[in-house]
């Protein structure tokens, strides 16, 4: 015998507001808060670093936070609800370390960078608009496109360890914290080590807090400008590393954990969110890999129709924090040096690790990929032209070098 739901019941239920009042939960409020947390402590030091590589003044700092705060955040919030599923969607952190390590190399402005931040939007929009984007990754190994991420993180790591030397304990502590928490709680490490740093520098009287002011952000419009070089030193690795470190991450943690989504679809919203945000600092914007698999997976919730939550709630917060960039901004120019160069490179440990291990993984492509990473690590400037970009030509160059080697001895009687 069937029962007919009363008329309200059923409007409630259709009610998409409710619905999702219905699925959240704590654990994936949860979620969506520490994906936040992860994403923001984990990149936001690299994206500063990027900023002032372009001379970005302290506003274009703030509008940089609130384009890759409300971008992002738009783009996890509105297709997670329309799809109830989640879409994790972030900044390219690999992609602003490119940057960062590209403007000094070349000495770019702020106008050039903006100019090569729209360039490679278009790439990525046209990547994914064609269908293009698993055709033209396929081609480039995997084990190149690790050493050049591996590479140009590398540089991060190093300054961190290089601030030890004006400020040994600051950094020591943060190490401590890091790997302790890294074998105790491993979600909450870089959180951790960021507020043992903030402790520490403040109880040595180092915190500037003046810089702190709350009030809402105001973005900057920068008119771009354009360039050969800084479309080859820019743009172009920025594109490579952003489709290889981030969207192709993303689209296996969606398949991984079992979501079918319209990969090319997402690839050109990321693209054209890229093109509007790009101007007021949005660099790059793209499918996200650590937090998705934060929002993705069981931890979140048992029930995977209602792990959309989750990324919905992380959208809200990402859009909070672009609104009050000013602070975020404020926080940022308060921290002393040694404390941001030292978060931005233990944050980045875990991914130049991986790239490493992933690079140096097959042994047919190892020197090639050793080549690679090595060039893009050396900062070298050739032509106006960064190292990321010299580090995959001699990568390929090497690696077609030792195949067409081994194809040559295979046919000799």
């Amino acid at each position: 015998m069937f029962r007919v739901a009363p008329a309200g019941l059923t409007a409630t239920c259709n009610n998409p507001a409710m619905r999702f009042f219905r699925d959240l939960t704590v654990s994936t409020f949860t979620a969506g808060l520490v994906a936040v947390l992860v994403a923001f402590t984990s990149s936001v030091a690299v994206v500063y670093q990027a900023a002032q590589a372009l001379g970005a003044t302290p506003a274009q700092v703030t509008s940089w936070i609130w384009a890759i705060g409300i971008g992002p955040g738009l783009c996890t919030l509105i297709p997670s609800l329309i799809l109830k599923k989640p879409v994790m969607v972030a900044w390219s952190t690999p992609g602003g370390a490119v940057v960062a390590t590209a403007a000094l190399a070349g000495g770019f402005g702020m106008a050039e960078g903006i100019g090569a931040f729209i360039l490679s939007g278009l790439l990525i929009t046209l990547a994914g608009a064609t269908g293009w984007f698993e055709r033209v990754m396929s081609r480039i190994p995997i084990a190149l496109a690790s050493a050049l991420l591996a590479g140009v993180l590398a540089r991060f790591a190093l300054d961190a360890f290089s601030a030890a030397r004006s400020a040994p304990a600051l950094v020591g502590l943060m190490l401590l914290v890091y790997l302790l928490a890294r074998r105790r709680a491993p979600r909450y490490a870089v959180v951790l080590t960021l507020l043992a740093g903030i402790a520490q520098a403040a109880l040595a009287g180092r915190m500037q807090w003046s810089a702190v002011t709350l009030e809402l952000a105001r973005p900057v419009f920068t008119v771009p400008a354009f360039s050969f070089s800084a479309f080859v030193s820019i743009a172009l690795p920025l594109f490579i590393v952003t489709m290889a470190s981030q969207n192709l991450p993303g689209v296996a943690v969606m398949r991984a954990t079992g979501y079918a989504m319209p990969v090319s679809r997402l690839i050109t919203m990321t693209g054209l969110a890229t093109l509007v945000f790009a101007p007021f600092g949005g660099y790059a914007i793209n499918l996200s890999a650590i937090t998705a698999a934060i929002c993705m997976g069981r931890e979140a919730h048992e029930d995977p129709d209602r792990r959309y939550t989750a990324a919905v709630v992380c959208g809200v917060f990402y859009i909070l924090i672009g609104l009050f960039a000013a602070v975020i901004t404020g926080l940022l120019m308060a921290f002393p040096k040694e404390l941001v160069l030292a978060i931005a490179g233990l944050a980045l440990l875990g991914s130049i690790g991986g790239g490493l291990a992933q690079a140096l993984a097959h042994e047919g492509e190892r020197e090639a990929a050793l080549i690679t990473f090595l060039v893009t690590l050396s900062g070298v400037v050739l032509g106006g032209i960064g190292s990321a970009f010299w580090g995959v030509v001699a990568g390929s160059v090497a690696l077609f070098v030792q195949q067409y080697g081994r194809k040559a001895i295979a046919k000799s009687p």
